[in-house]
């Protein structure tokens, strides 16, 4: 095997190792055996996951829609729990959809959910589960790496995933000094991934590679010598391993700041569904004032947004259930606090919400951020914390 192309005196080498041309002249030096070895390596080493274990198009797309953002430990039950409840297509398009999004709570990124379930209607519809990558593709929410997963994982067609694990081994592997989070970036990973592509073995070639970055070429401190890549890898013979893939700048997460309520009318409290075009589209809270900053309860009693909210009614007492929580989202961070009010009038209504049983709250769809501040509200209530109180 020729290793000449790491150090540059290969003659059919053309530039540096940037570039898909690299790529194809290590090929020709023998780099062929990538996928025998990466296969070997799985076949001691995988994960054992129920979505491995079926060719149902319809539960491996539901897997790999669940980790899209998701880590695996993390996504394992909250599919199983889903494959549960709605074992097929059909089952999931006849769901409403505060059912669908009830099941996927705590996942975030929610959209997945509701496209999920509008392809889901359209499969349905259609009779069958498309079985061309044109067809997968077509489904509301499914881009090219879902498409080429479902395919290549449910029907082999010779489609390569290219997912973040796979971006940091092609990366490290074959020294590709190139951002995939760019257009050039992504072209120029696709193009390298479909050539390394076992073309026989597609399934099992795909889940190889993934699983060999999420076990062995981890992001940070990878266990090199035990690689069986080690002699060959292009960053690790550099000394350069933890250089690669390069590193996007993080975008500047905007701060949002939510004062929560959880308000109780005798045996009911309130909810409310949030609109779209924000986070969080079409789950459930609690009542909500946004402020520019964070606030203490006397500055927010004394906003209009409060006043409005509370106009007419009797306070009866407050007390803190958080205060200063920090919830990271993709783009921005909420910085929360939520109180417990309850009225004095058990009938009372609150305009433009709906009044539910407090015992029945459960069984909507709520943001993670408004579960953990549920799940504060059921622990015992201390009175010395009560900051506002009508004698």
């Amino acid at each position: 095997m020729c290793f000449s192309c790491f150090g540059g005196a290969c003659r059919e080498r053309k530039g540096t190792v940037s570039g898909e041309n690299d790529y194809l002249c290590r090929k020709k030096c023998g780099m062929d055996r990538f996928a025998d070895k990466l296969i070997a390596w799985y076949r001691r080493h995988r994960r054992e996951l129920p979505w491995r274990e079926t060719r149902d198009p319809y539960r491996i797309w539901v897997s790999e829609v669940i980790l899209q953002q998701t880590r695996v430990a993390q996504g394992y039950d909250y599919y199983c729990r889903f494959i549960r409840r709605f074992p097929d297509v059909e089952s999931l398009a006849g769901a409403g959809e505060d059912e669908v999004m009830r099941y996927w709570q705590g996942l975030g990124y929610y959209s997945r959910a509701r496209n999920l379930h509008t392809a889901a209607k359209a499969v349905a519809g259609a009779g069958a589960f498309p079985t061309t990558f044109e067809g997968v593709r077509r489904l509301k929410g499914v881009g090219d790496y879902t498409a080429a997963a479902i395919c290549a994982f449910a029907y082999d067609m010779p489609c390569a995933v290219v997912d973040g694990n796979v971006y940091r081994v092609l990366s490290r592997y074959l020294g590709v000094d190139e951002d995939a989070g760019t257009s050039k970036g992504k072209k120029l990973f696709a193009a390298l991934a479909h050539e390394m592509l076992d073309k026989e073995r597609p399934a099992e070639y795909n889940q190889a590679i993934m699983d060999f970055g999420a076990l062995q070429c981890v992001p940070s401190s990878p266990d090199c010598g035990m690689c069986p890549f080690a002699g060959e890898c292009s960053a690790f013979r550099q000394g350069r391993v933890g250089e690669f893939p390069r590193k996007r700048r993080k975008p500047k997460l905007a701060d949002r700041y939510f004062n929560y309520m959880y308000v109780c009318a005798g045996a009911y409290t309130f909810i409310r569904k949030r609109m779209p075009g924000d986070i969080w589209q079409n789950l459930y809270e609690f009542p909500l004032v946004e402020t520019e900053k964070a606030v203490t309860w006397p500055e927010l009693s004394a906003t209009p947004a409060f006043r409005t909210l509370f106009a007419g009614k009797g306070i009866l007492s407050v007390r803190p259930v958080a205060s200063g929580v920090r919830h990271v989202l993709s783009h921005r961070v909420v910085h929360a606090d939520c109180y417990a009010v309850e009225l004095s009038d058990p009938g009372a209504e609150l305009p433009g919400f709906r009044r539910i049983l407090a015992e029945d709250f459960d069984k909507f769809p709520v943001s993670r951020l408004v579960s953990r501040f549920f799940s504060l509200l059921l622990k015992p209530i201390n009175q010395e914390s009560l900051i506002y109180v009508i004698e």
